[in-house]
């Protein structure tokens, strides 16, 4: 009977894996092709980093102090925008790198929110652009997360997981062409940095359930780091920040969704 129980504990285990990892909603976008957008599953987390490795270290201050936050279940981007669904929306394409499945690129925080919006409009779906604890709960890999500190390897594994300095030969690369991380999702370290909802502000130790930096103030974040950082800026906790109205080519971005779509809008 013990044994009986095991078993039925690892197939239960295995089962949840395959529904996070199939539940997607596909949106088609007339002349960009669909946005898969993938289920993450809420729950409590450690955000940011008090002591990253000594060779780790970018803006590590800014990542400190750790805290635990809640989050709700949302939907996130399985890839970066790409310039072929950036023009289909936009009808420019701002890039300094130029390839249809690229990561569109040069792109400000206003002119993300802007195609955000615009999308929506014209597929009836609320895209958003995330919020900076969502960006980092994604990237961990959620309620799979095996903890490392890039999303989807560890260090010495980098270069199969991200487009960086020492691999990306300067310029950034068509999305989803190495390794995901545990919830599925492609590039969250490296290639583009990726704007985030929030505005930039000072960590405390307090607790917080999904929360969202007032929209006031100078900088608004970025994730991730881009084909040109250093390991140190690809690490699922570190964070970045720029002028909203900024744009460049290290700059891109990645959807994200409430969690709201009908039974029926999801993949089989």
């Amino acid at each position: 009977m013990k044994k009986l129980i095991v078993v039925v504990a690892v197939l239960m285990a295995g089962f949840a894996v395959r529904a996070q990892a199939d539940d997607v909603v596909r949106v088609e976008v007339p002349g960009g092709g669909e946005v898969e957008m993938v289920r993450v599953n809420g729950g409590s987390f450690t955000m940011g980093c008090n002591t990253p490795p000594r060779d780790v270290r970018h803006h590590y201050e800014a990542s400190a102090p750790e805290h635990r936050v809640e989050v709700g279940d949302f939907y996130i981007a399985r890839f970066e925008v790409t310039q072929t669904l950036w023009t289909a929306v936009m009808k420019d394409n701002p890039s300094v790198f130029v390839g249809d499945s690229m990561p569109v690129n040069q792109v400000s925080w206003e002119a993300a929110v802007e195609f955000a919006t615009l999308l929506s409009v014209m597929t009836g779906r609320r895209f958003r652009l995330p919020t900076e604890a969502e960006w980092e709960y994604a990237a961990r890999g959620g309620a799979l997360s095996k903890g490392t500190a890039y999303s989807g390897s560890g260090r010495a594994m980098l270069d199969r997981c991200a487009w960086y300095c020492v691999n990306s030969d300067n310029h950034v690369h068509a999305v989803g062409l190495l390794e995901p991380n545990e919830l599925g999702l492609y590039d969250m370290s490296g290639n583009v940095a990726e704007w985030c909802q929030d505005g930039m502000s000072a960590y405390t130790e307090a607790s917080q359930s999904n929360p969202l930096a007032a929209d006031s103030g100078d900088g608004r974040i970025l994730r991730g780091g881009h084909f040109e950082s250093t390991s140190s800026a690809c690490t699922v906790y570190d964070r970045s920040w720029y002028v909203p109205s900024a744009s460049s080519r290290f700059f891109g971005l990645r959807l994200a969704m409430d969690a709201e779509p009908a039974d029926g809008d999801k993949a089989k």
